[in-house]
């Protein structure tokens, strides 16, 4: 029996009623995958993942806890933990990625999601989540060393330049150790927010953990899909902070040391991310995440850029690149 006849079976017995039609809703940058089950009078999304690669308790704890707090997520009806399977409410097919036409339309739908992220934040207890600690993000900043850096551009670290990302890597950790923290989605970002019935809605929640609170609003604002002009992101990382503090979040008091740190952390994500699409293109076959990377590496570079003590990772991103050292501090 193919995928979809097995999942077919198990809807059948699910629900009472074999779907009329069962068509594949793709994948995203996990080993998930979607269908979409479609009767005469309605339709509902199966998640499907190996089981032995894909834990759906998280996903299904979160889910349960931001219903709680009052944030829309899509619904569960029924899951197959053994057979790695969970039918979801069918939340269509409208992403806000699509809708961030202009600046115009973007910011009317940023200052919503802006809104909607104060609220999970003030709302949901995080403490019992994973700690996104040093060690956490030094695992994930490897990534990058390892599928990008390595594997993709082809330059192996060792020695002295080995060190010297190392140290640097044991930097940004540190210093986005030491923000304030609390509930983290963890990649709270265009494609991972839809709209039903006018309300955003919040997928993919299943990473989130106890961390810096800052790291949701740079996932957001600086979006490995989509970029806006530097003071474009300032006003809406200032509409944030004012909100952030309005609703008695523990937010830096003042908004300078409240930027650095949402640079710092848009690093250490970013670093991570160029890995995360190297891998998805040399391992699991998934290419089309290469044409985020010159925007994600230009995120990178220019925070890099601006503060002297990361002046020696960006001597060592240049000279991965074949480039020459250009590096101009304004911090």
């Amino acid at each position: 029996m193919n995928v979809s006849d097995s999942v077919s079976t198990w809807l059948a017995a699910t629900t009472g009623t074999p779907p009329d039609s069962l068509a594949s809703g793709g994948s995203d940058a996990s080993v998930r995958h979607y269908w979409r089950a479609s009767w005469p009078d309605r339709s509902l999304i199966v998640m499907q993942a190996d089981p032995a690669l894909f834990d759906a308790r998280p996903f299904l704890a979160r889910q349960a806890e931001l219903k709680s707090a009052g944030i829309r997520v899509p619904e569960v009806l029924a899951h197959s933990p053994d057979e790695g399977l969970v039918l979801l409410e069918d939340m269509g097919e409208t992403l806000l990625a699509p809708l961030l036409t202009d600046e115009t339309q973007a910011k009317a739908w940023y200052v919503r999601a802006i809104d909607l992220l104060v609220t999970m934040q003030a709302r949901m207890v995080s403490e019992q989540l994973p700690p996104f600690d040093t060690a956490f993000m030094q695992r994930e900043m490897e990534i990058g060393r390892e599928w990008y850096l390595e594997k993709h551009l082809g330059v192996v670290f060792d020695g002295e330049p080995l060190a010297s990302w190392q140290r640097s890597c044991a930097l940004i950790a540190a210093f986005n150790a030491s923000q304030p923290a609390g509930f983290m989605h963890r990649d709270y970002h265009s494609r991972n927010l839809m709209i039903k019935d006018d309300k955003l809605v919040v997928i993919d929640f299943q990473d989130a953990v106890h961390g810096p609170l800052g790291y949701d609003i740079v996932s957001l604002l600086r979006d490995a899909y989509v970029d806006w002009e530097e003071a474009f992101v300032l006003d809406l990382a200032i509409r944030y902070w004012e909100k952030a503090r309005a609703a008695g979040l523990p937010i830096q008091a003042d908004f300078g040391e409240f930027y650095k740190a949402f640079e710092w952390l848009g690093l250490q994500r970013h670093l991570k991310v160029l890995g995360l699409f190297a891998r998805l293109h040399h391992r699991d076959g998934k290419s089309r995440y290469l044409a985020d990377i010159p925007r994600v590496l230009h995120y990178v570079n220019k925070v890099c850029e601006r503060y002297v003590e990361l002046g020696s990772l960006k001597r060592l991103l240049v000279k991965a690149h074949g480039d020459q050292v250009d590096v101009g501090f304004t911090f």
